[in-house]
């Protein structure tokens, strides 16, 4: 059955029906002939409707009030009050029914399934469509055979359609858009369509006259035409490969098809020509209302218009086929220039398939008092603006509003909202820290919404929303509401996102907002926003460095040089030289060139903040004055290559003769430009083909890497031994704190007394111009060591004190000892393990990226005659 959700609904309602600029497409026909015979294609079937009734071997009539799955008003009958052939046409008329029946009015609907059915080929009407509130005439096909199940499985291709046409709306303008579009996909109601709208030119009404509408299909691709001009293309959807074999995303977004494997009943999505390569047959019908012609323009059934009946009418129904190669319907296109461009071809509604995981992890902050050019802060449908604001103690956070508008506010990673020069759409995959990993954020309340009632929602989505997960604010690991003017603290763990139906693989969208419709007057803001894990590790390729990588030696494609390393400045010191002589030639780093080639470098681990980079310095510029200086890069062997002006990688400024310049690469604009990341094998410096000759130029530190890849992974402080760029510390008393055994199993430990006077607190202090930096850790990690009292204060109300500072002491925090321990106090003579979150310690005011001294003491002037060990000291994950 030809059905439309309501939500689908009201979407095509305010996406296409009664606009103009947005959806409808204006057109000078002049540009076609639409009198010329069509050529190359050969007639199979028509109807020209010359007799003096329907012809019964063609069409048959559907006989039902069952609303067409739409709520729709009518009842489809076989009488000839609502179907009949005179004067050369066909008349499908919508009438008024009569009282008592089950639906207030009557039409027909004709079909020519078993009778008229065909794959691909040129299906075209002449037609006047009627117009009127409520009306909603079609020439469109179903499936045959129903191969791949019910509706929309098996596809649905609407040739023509139009409500309400030639009804007026507030701004005067009558309605005159027809469109053209494909249903596929998931079962109802997780169907998807496709499609755009026309109209014709300025003045004329598909409810005035007669105009021919047609569409072209063959294997693979769907065109529409008005009057001969085509309009609209839909194709199926491309999916793109690595050198694996692996789908990495789509080239084009079209249609797609979803079933169970009969053999293995696994759920499968498949990007290829179904649906859309089976058998369809023809439907004419005139709906009255409905979910989609009730929702529109003047909304609901103006009965005035249908009181004498409305009519479709239809000149003749004609289907070709192309005889060149009637299994893919190809060769007969009747085309023209531009007819793929953004204008025309339909971007469809396939879920994009996620680049597979390398199962490296990496953590990644999308907001950390700096913005991330590829992750902007986001108003989805508000138009309030995200602002940065400045908050004593944490530095700039983002300020989100909501209004009357209902809204959701975030940070999204998607081209059409990306809009700093540096920032590239970085889907993150986060699948390789699904065990530990998390997402989290800082929030804080500033003005509540106005409604009570409202309630605040997390969402996250995933490539381009083909799947996410939405859960209330109180599920997080905290499991806390918001309260008005504190900063919060929110963790998902990705596990449960990933139980909720997020895929972890390409997450794009994070969204944090008081309920739809219920936030108006709420103000609130957003900190330390990231998707992290503890330890994550960032693979990295060095070329070049002082040395070249035996991997990847220096190389001269075609000009018979052999580059050499030369010294350069102190800070470059050894260096790859390249000279170009009167022979054309490329040069650069291979790893083909060995016979025992090393593996191509697999950079999909660093998709979303990867770069490939490194320096440049001409000796001697070219001959020639107009060469120009390109960088070139390739994988697997020469299958997938992006060529680029060198000054593409430093702000479009050309090197100067003489002058060191770094020139870096996104690995993602590689890969959107057509790269296969999986295999870099090729990398190239050097003037455009037979323009170099006289150059001289060298090459250094040349680099696959993550920029923002911490070299800080878990610290030791104390085991056995001080860490050596630290140091055992009395702060104030002049005692020297001891190495002592304490036998097993904890070998040598630290030693600290407190003699009494002057009073004092001890710990572990860094080196000068030493400090550790402990923000990739933020997630899970914390400090904790192990403490046992030897002799305890001599006086009994001492309590014991943990406190950590940031180099200078310009943050600190202090605490009782017993926080780490569940608020068990020590016990002398026992050792206790303690440990202390670094998100808690953040929370409080530490500036965990600049970590100078831990401190373990009595209460001041309370702990004279305290001695006590401490060992394991670690900033780690456990």
């Amino acid at each position: 059955m030809k059905q439309i959700s309501t939500l689908t609904a009201l979407l095509m309602a305010a996406g296409l029906a009664g606009c103009g600029g947005d959806t409808a497409t204006s057109t000078d026909l002049t540009a076609v002939n639409p009198t010329e015979p069509v050529s190359d294609w050969q007639l199979v079937w028509s109807d020209e409707f010359d007799g003096t009734s329907i012809d019964d071997d063609k069409w048959t009539h559907e006989i039902n009030c069952a609303g067409g799955g739409n709520n729709e008003k009518q009842c489809y009958t076989d009488s000839p009050d609502n179907s009949f052939v005179s004067d050369g046409t066909l008349k499908i008329v919508a009438l008024p029914a009569e009282e008592g029946a089950p639906l207030p009015y009557t039409s027909a609907r004709l079909n020519t399934k078993y009778q008229g059915d065909w794959k691909y080929g040129r299906f075209e009407m002449r037609a006047k469509l009627p117009s009127g509130q409520g009306s909603w005439p079609a020439f469109w096909m179903l499936p045959t055979d129903n191969v791949y199940g019910e509706w929309p499985k098996s596809g649905e291709i609407d040739i023509v359609e139009a409500v309400n046409l030639k009804v007026a709306g507030e701004d005067g303008v009558a309605e005159a858009n027809v469109h053209g579009t494909l249903h596929y996909g998931r079962a109802w109601p997780n169907n998807a369509s496709s499609g755009k709208a026309y109209q014709l030119p300025e003045g004329m009404n598909p409810a005035d006259d007669f105009h021919t509408y047609a569409i072209e299909w063959n294997e693979g691709e769907i065109r529409w035409y008005v009057d001969g001009y085509l309009y609209q293309t839909q194709m199926a959807s491309k999916v793109r490969f690595n050198s694996r074999g692996e789908a990495v995303g789509l080239s084009h977004r079209g249609w797609f098809s979803e079933n169970f494997d009969i053999v293995t009943g696994e759920l499968e999505t498949k990007w290829n020509s179904a649906p859309f390569d089976q058998r369809f047959h023809l439907l004419l019908n005139l709906a009255v209302g409905g979910n989609w012609p009730e929702n529109v323009n003047n909304l609901g059934i103006d009965a005035e218009a249908f009181a004498d009946g409305q009519t479709y009418e239809i000149d003749y129904v004609r289907v070709y086929q192309c005889g060149q190669d009637l299994d893919s319907g190809k060769g007969c296109e009747t085309v023209r220039a531009g007819y793929k461009d953004e204008e025309t071809l339909v971007i469809g509604e396939a879920p994009i398939p996620s680049p597979p995981s390398t199962g490296v992890a990496q953590n990644l902050i999308i907001f950390a008092d700096t913005p991330n050019p590829n992750w902007p802060a986001w108003d989805c449908c508000g138009g309030s603006t995200p602002a940065l604001v400045e908050v004593a103690d944490r530095g700039n956070v983002y300020e989100f509003v909501v209004n009357a508008q209902p809204t959701v506010n975030g940070f999204i990673t998607r081209s059409a909202f990306i809009t700093d020069e540096e920032g590239v759409p970085s889907p993150f995959d986060a699948s390789p820290l699904i065990e530990q990993g998390s997402i989290s954020f800082d929030m804080q309340v500033v003005s509540a919404p106005s409604n009570p009632a409202s309630t605040w929602i997390f969402k996250v989505e995933s490539n381009n929303n083909s799947s996410f997960a939405e859960l209330p604010i109180t599920t997080s690991s905290e499991g806390i509401s918001p309260v008005t003017g504190e900063w919060q603290t929110y963790t998902f763990p990705l596990q449960m996102l990933a139980d909720a139906g997020l895929d972890l693989s390409a997450i794009d969208a994070i969204m944090i907002f008081p309920a739809w419709d219920t936030g108006n007057g709420a103000v609130y803001r957003v900190d330390n926003v990231k998707i992290a894990q503890p330890d994550a590790a960032s693979p990295e390729l060095t070329i070049f460095t002082d040395e070249q990588n035996p991997a990847w030696p220096m190389w001269d494609c075609c000009g018979g040089t052999t580059p050499v390393e030369v010294m350069d400045d102190a800070e470059h010191g050894l260096t790859a030289e390249f000279a170009i002589g009167a022979t054309p030639t490329v040069m650069g780093f291979n790893t083909r060139l060995l016979e025992a080639a090393a593996e191509p470098f697999d950079a999909s681990a660093l998709l979303s903040e990867g770069v490939v980079q490194f320096e440049v310095k001409v000796v001697n510029a070219p001959t020639n004055p107009d060469s120009s200086w390109l960088f070139k890069i390739e994988a697997d062997g020469g299958e997938s290559f992006v060529e680029l002006p060198l000054s593409a990688g430093n702000g479009g400024v050309e090197p100067v003769t003489g002058e060191w310049a770094t020139y870096t690469f996104s690995i993602q604009s590689l890969s959107d430009a057509g790269l296969d990341i999986s295999a870099i094998d090729v990398l190239l410096v050097f003037p455009a083909w037979d323009t170099g000759n006289g150059a001289v130029y060298r090459v250094d530190n040349v680099r696959i890497f993550n920029p923002n890849a911490s070299a800080n992974g878990p610290i030791t402080l104390f085991r056995d031994a001080v860490h050596p760029d630290w140091s055992l510390w009395d702060c104030c008393a002049g005692s020297t704190p001891q190495v002592v055994d304490a036998g097993a199993p904890y070998g040598n430990v630290a030693q600290f007394s407190v003699l009494g006077s002057p009073e004092t607190v001890q710990g572990i202090l860094a080196d000068e111009t030493v400090s550790y930096d402990a923000t990739p850790l933020l997630a899970s990690g914390s400090v904790s060591f192990d403490m046992r009292v030897v002799d305890a204060p001599a006086n009994p109300d001492s309590s014991w004190i943990f406190k950590i500072e940031s180099t200078g002491a310009a943050s600190a925090v202090e605490l009782p000892l017993a926080a780490g321990n569940n608020d068990q106090a020590p016990v002398t003579g026992e050792w206790q393990r303690y440990s202390f979150s670094l998100q808690s310690l953040f929370d409080a005011g530490l500036d965990i990226s600049d970590i100078n001294v831990i401190m373990v003491f009595p209460a001041w002037g309370t702990g004279s005659g305290a001695v006590y060990q401490i060992d394991n000291v670690e900033i780690s994950n456990n």
